[in-house]
């Protein structure tokens, strides 16, 4: 036991200094400049989602150095196909449907003024977009938009899965599968633990919770990527691939915005309270959790075993 953890602690070390080392100097000028009004802050923030990957990487190409290094962080094999594939396909729709419930559970709790019926306050952004642009627009019906809406969802966590990878290279591609030394449990609470707080150079600046102090913020984001990243943790463990938890983690950026489609025309939506990042979203995705953990679904899958190369017969 002793000679195994020290590597890893070295390891560790290297992977989380570098992660958050090079997102708080990527995020420099945001907090030397003019923070989320910036023009650069969504390339920062971009980039910024690219610094566990380049960690991840660095540790298993300098540090680790495993005869298969794409297999070390689950990018390969892609087999079994059909394992795969389901997965993925949850990976799609699984973190829309949360997203998507924790609007009605917030609306029965008294903390998310919705709107479901009319979808004023989605009018109330379409009205906005348009006095922007200052050029007339076909009067299109709000239900057809609202569809739009639903297949932009699907196309941008496609186009977005190679960011959305930058993240899960690190946490649930290296980071994750590590931790699992320590029993699943303390894997997925520790690797959401450093999910949410790898997050305090935007998240100190007001991101995903303007209306809150910084310390609650940091402290509601941590929470938040507890809870969504044990989703993702069962993805990526029961998939045995990283390309699952890659594009839930896609899926999930492109549908964050649905709360403000959904909301009364003219009210702020708290997020600390509502919406996925709030506490009453995260109801549904705990019970998730729960269900998950009770029918044994945080085990580990197994990984098909590399298929050495046939023998070439001399001539």
């Amino acid at each position: 036991m002793t000679a195994d953890r020290s590597p890893f602690a070295l390891s560790l070390s290297v992977f989380l200094l570098l992660s958050f080392g090079l997102s708080w100097l990527l995020a420099l000028p945001l907090w030397l400049g003019d923070g989320l009004e910036d023009p650069l802050f969504y390339p920062i923030a971009v980039a910024m989602m690219g610094t566990p990957a380049i960690a991840a990487l660095v540790v298993v190409f300098f540090v680790e150095r495993p005869p298969q290094r794409a297999r070390s962080l689950a990018l390969w094999p892609l087999t079994p196909a059909g394992r795969l594939i389901g997965y993925l396909a949850l990976a799609l729709v699984v973190p829309i449907l949360l997203i998507l419930v924790a609007l009605p559970v917030g609306a029965l709790l008294g903390v998310y003024p919705a709107d479901f019926a009319h979808l004023s306050g989605f009018q109330e952004l379409i009205d906005a977009g348009v006095a922007e642009l200052g050029i007339p627009i076909p009067d299109i019906p709000i239900g057809v938009l609202l569809a739009f809406q639903f297949v932009n969802v699907i196309i941008g966590a496609f186009l977005n899965l190679i960011p959305a990878l930058g993240e899960e290279l690190g946490w649930r591609g290296w980071l994750l599968p590590r931790l699992y030394r320590f029993g699943a449990a303390p894997a997925l609470l520790i690797s959401g633990i450093i999910w949410g707080l790898w997050h305090a150079p935007v998240i100190l600046l007001g991101y995903n919770y303007p209306d809150a102090p910084g310390w609650l913020g940091l402290l509601m984001m941590v929470g938040m990527c507890v809870i969504i990243g044990a989703v993702f943790g069962w993805l990526r463990m029961r998939s045995a691939s990283v390309w699952p938890a890659a594009l839930a983690h896609s899926s999930f950026n492109a549908a964050a915005g649905f709360h403000l489609v959904f909301a009364q025309a003219g009210q702020t939506v708290n997020t600390v309270h509502a919406s996925i990042l709030g506490w009453s979203g995260w109801i549904v995705p705990i019970l998730l959790v729960a269900v998950l953990w009770a029918t044994g679904q945080f085990r580990p899958a197994p990984v098909e075993p590399e298929r050495p190369e046939p023998h070439k017969e001399l001539e």
